[in-house]
């Protein structure tokens, strides 16, 4: 046996170190080597320009979005005001004027 621990994410057996980090082969998770195996990142959402998005904040959409389903679309320069910050592909649930609830990908949003 290697002595080197199993990757975190997927449990595979086949890590191998890096410099100071550990580095998993088969989901390309990387961890360092201080860490240890039960450390788990707090999750960052970004909007369009790097910005740092938090539960409440208010942003702009920065592309038209059709909306599946329906023949509506939300407009470029659209407001969206208390965004809640959810796990998925779609990131961030929030209501919108005229159309109701959805969800939107952090990527087509700046931060307002």
């Amino acid at each position: 046996m290697s002595g080197l621990p199993n990757c975190p994410k997927c449990k595979s057996e086949y890590t191998y170190e890096d410099g100071t980090n550990y580095v998993c082969p088969e989901c390309a998770h990387e961890w360092s080597k201080d860490a240890g195996e039960s450390t788990e990142q707090a999750r960052v959402w970004k909007d369009a320009n790097g910005n740092v998005l938090q539960d409440g904040d208010s942003v702009t959409v920065i592309k038209d979005l059709k909306i599946k389903g329906s023949s509506s679309v939300v407009k470029v320069g659209t407001k969206v005001k208390n965004i809640r910050l959810i796990d998925g592909d779609h990131d961030i649930d929030c209501k919108i004027d005229g159309i109701g609830a959805m969800q939107l990908k952090s990527e087509f949003v700046k931060k307002a």
